[in-house]
C-alpha cells in the first residue's frame, strides 16, 4: 500500500491522514470546503508533531473533488458529514475512479454499512464501515463493519490494512445503529444523565467516579477481563453466580431520562462548573499526552 485516499478534512480526516502519513504514505485529501487546504495542513503538522514524525509537504496533496481521493489510492477512508444523502454521493462517485481491489471504507459512526452499499454500482462488495475512535492517530480501536454485499475478502483486507497502521480493529458480526463502542459509551452516558437528573450526584462527581475508578481499569483490560480479575480465583464464574443476581436488580433500577432542556441545562452548566475556565485546547493537548504515554505503558507491559 502505497497511498491512502481521505474524503473529509474534518478532525477524523485529518487525523487519519498524520497516521498515514506517519507510517510513511501517501495521502490525498479531497474537502471541497473553502479554506480546507490550509486548515487541514496547519492541524496535520500538529499532530505528527505530537507522534513525534514529520513529512515531505508533496506527500500530501488536496483536492476539492471527492473523486480525487479514489483515483490513485490503495485505501480509502471517507470521513464525510453523517448523513446517509452526501455518504452515498460520495461512495458513487469513488466506485466510478477507485480500482475494484480498492477497499472503500466509511468512518461513520452509526450507520451501517448497507444504507449506502449500494450506491457503489460496480463493485458493492469492497464497501464497508471503518469507524475509528476520536482521535485516530492516537487510539487504536477501530471497527471493522461489513454490510449485506460486503465480501469475506474485503474484511479481511480491512483487517490487515489496519494492523499494518498500528490500529486494533474488531469485527462486528451483524450490522447495529451506533456499532459496538458508541452504544457501550452511549448505556454509560444514558444512567450518568439520569443521576444527574434525580440529583443523585453532580457532574463532576461522576466523571470522577470513572476517570478515578472504573475507567483507569477498562483502559487497560476491558470490562470482561476486569470482571474476571475481580473473581478471585473463581473468576468470572464466581462474579456471575454470586454478584450477578444483584446487579439485575441494579439493571431494573436504571433510569431511561429524556433530554429536555432542563436537564441538558443542567448537564452543560455541570461540565462548565467542573472545568472552571480551564482551556479546552490545553485539556485537550494534555489528555492526548497522557494518552500516548498510556499506550506506550501498555505496549511495554504487553496489555495492548
Amino acid at each position: 500500500m502505497r497511498t491512502v485516499g481521505i474524503v473529509g478534512a474534518g478532525a477524523i480526516g485529518a487525523s487519519w491522514a498524520a497516521l498515514a502519513l506517519h507510517h510513511g504514505l501517501d495521502v490525498v485529501v479531497a474537502d471541497p470546503t473553502a479554506g480546507a487546504e490550509t486548515a487541514l495542513r496547519e492541524t496535520v503538522a500538529t499532530l505528527l508533531g505530537e507522534l513525534d514524525s514529520t513529512y515531505a509537504d508533496e506527500r500530501l496533496r488536496v483536492s476539492r473533488d471527492s473523486a480525487e481521493a479514489g483515483r490513485d489510492a490503495d485505501l480509502v477512508l471517507e470521513c464525510g458529514p453523517e448523513r446517509l444523502d452526501i455518504k452515498r454521493e460520495i461512495f458513487a462517485a469513488l466506485d466510478q475512479v477507485a480500482g475494484p481491489q480498492v477497499l472503500l471504507a466509511s468512518s461513520s459512526s452509526g450507520l451501517p454499512p448497507s444504507a449506502f452499499q449500494s450506491a457503489a454500482r460496480r463493485h458493492p462488495e469492497r464497501v464497508l464501515v471503518a469507524h475509528p475512535f476520536n482521535p485516530p492517530h492516537l487510539v487504536p480501536l477501530v471497527e471493522v463493519v461489513g454490510g449485506t454485499g460486503t465480501s469475506e475478502v474485503a474484511i479481511e483486507a480491512a483487517m490487515t490494512i489496519l494492523q499494518s497502521l498500528g490500529k486494533r480493529p474488531i469485527r462486528l458480526r451483524r450490522e447495529v445503529p451506533g456499532h459496538v463502542a458508541n452504544r457501550l459509551q452511549a448505556a454509560l452516558w444514558r444512567e450518568a444523565y439520569h443521576l444527574v437528573g434525580e440529583g443523585v450526584a453532580s457532574v463532576s462527581d461522576i466523571d470522577a467516579a470513572i476517570a478515578s475508578g472504573p475507567g483507569l481499569r477498562w483502559s487497560l483490560l476491558g470490562p470482561f477481563a476486569t470482571q474476571h480479575l475481580s473473581g478471585g480465583p473463581g473468576g468470572l464464574q464466581h462474579v456471575l453466580e454470586h454478584l450477578g443476581p444483584p446487579m439485575v436488580d441494579w439493571w431494573n433500577d436504571l433510569g431511561s431520562p429524556e433530554l429536555t432542556p432542563r436537564l441538558v441545562e443542567t448537564l452543560v452548566a455541570g461540565v462548565r462548573d467542573e472545568l472552571d475556565g480551564q482551556d479546552v485546547g490545553d485539556l485537550r493537548a494534555r489528555r492526548d499526552r497522557a494518552l500516548r504515554e498510556l499506550m506506550d505503558t501498555k505496549s511495554r507491559l504487553d496489555l495492548d
